[in-house]
């Protein structure tokens, strides 16, 4: 720590550096000492001319020693799309359109990122959040820090929010993918650098907006669209619920009685009085007029021993071609991937020219790089 601001000049004081220096480093009580301050009392570390008022730069340096949760200043977490209201979701949308223009166009004079860096913590493993991530921030000019499962274990060998507060002292943005939600906003509220969410079991942000992007860019808005889930009410499904409580558009979750989505969050949405917001069970009255016809695999990570039964419960919510007829001509095929060809959709749907799955997966990055310049207000 610094401690150029505190010399008598700056304050006002008489005595040393020295001994101002030895005054804060030895965590003296601050308290105390702005009550000196204020009474004009004399000590044998400090004169103090007359009463003055606590100065800003101590109270600044008191804040940090005494608060266990530390301000983000013009810094802004990624948590819940819904934290955000239309007009900024559409911002950062339009930003990762520019932003990937510009890297598509082979420009690499681009480097908002350089000098920072952004540690990525993985509870749970991903190719695509770690390779869009880590190479999305390395393109505009940061370095990104890979901590695996191993390698923190969050919670268990280290509480939430020492590794919090120990990373916000070496990095510029925290990116986490984690099992528990809890997890992630202990992080955020401990971290006085943005958090962005890599996935929870409970949402799924990033993704959602890399899915807008790509409706964007393939059917020219969100807006008015009908986007039609099938398959398990799972973090994805809560994720666009609650797109659809910031942007209007008409959201269908068709899944098997007993896999519905959280049924506060389906609240939420539906409260929010948005966008229209249907829980249904018939897939193929579902997909009538779709859109956007969007599948996940039916039993995520920590769901693995249910897999077996999982494919029992969910026979009929195949995305095959006959489900894609029925949507019509103009639906676009969308998963967020890994996909279980043979099992969610056939091997035909997501290699058909409606598909877009890997455009979609390609904006992960695009979609992320806009959501950190935001976060980190450049």
């Amino acid at each position: 720590m610094s401690y150029a601001a505190l010399m008598p000049a700056n304050l006002g004081l008489e005595g040393s550096h020295v001994q101002i220096h030895r005054t804060t480093t030895s965590c003296l009580n601050l308290d105390t000492m702005s009550k000196d301050f204020v009474r004009g009392v004399k000590t044998n570390k400090l004169k103090v001319n007359g009463p003055v008022k606590m100065p800003t730069k101590v109270s600044h340096i008191k804040s940090a020693l005494m608060s266990p949760v530390e301000e983000k200043t013009g810094l802004q977490d990624f948590l819940h799309i819904n934290d955000f209201d239309k007009g900024t979701i559409l911002k950062i949308l339009d930003r990762a359109k520019e932003v990937k223009a510009l890297l598509k166009s082979g420009e690499r004079t681009y480097l908002p990122f350089k000098g920072k860096t952004l540690a990525m913590i993985f509870a749970k493993p991903s190719m695509r959040t770690r390779v869009s991530f880590e190479t999305g921030f390395y393109l505009l000019g940061g370095h990104a820090i890979f901590l695996g499962p191993k390698d923190i274990e969050m919670g268990k060998r280290e509480e939430t929010r020492d590794v919090a507060r120990v990373l916000s002292r070496y990095n510029d943005i925290i990116m986490a993918r984690l099992f528990a939600h809890q997890d992630l906003l202990d992080l955020a509220k401990y971290a006085s650098v943005p958090v962005i969410n890599g996935l929870t079991d409970y949402n799924h942000p990033c993704q959602i907006m890399a899915d807008a992007l790509t409706m964007i860019e393939h059917i020219g808005q969100i807006e008015g669209t009908k986007v039609v889930y099938v398959g398990d009410g799972n973090n994805i499904v809560h994720s666009w619920l609650l797109l659809a409580a910031v942007i209007p558009f008409h959201f269908v979750c068709v899944c098997p009685k007993g896999f519905e989505p959280d049924p506060k969050t389906v609240e939420k949405a539906q409260q929010a009085g948005v966008g229209k917001i249907e829980i249904t069970h018939d897939p193929k009255e579902a997909v009538k007029g779709a859109d956007v016809v969007y599948s996940d695999v039916w039993a995520s990570m920590g769901q693995k021993e249910e897999a077996e039964y999982r494919r029992k419960v969910f026979q009929g919510f195949q995305v095959d071609e006959e489900l894609m007829t029925i949507a019509g001509p103009q639906a676009y095929f969308m998963h967020c991937l890994p996909a279980e060809r043979g099992v969610e959709v056939t091997n035909g749907v997501i290699e058909a020219p409606n598909s877009i799955v890997f455009p979609q997966a390609e904006n992960r990055m695009h979609a992320q790089n806009a959501i950190m310049l935001h976060s980190l207000g450049l």
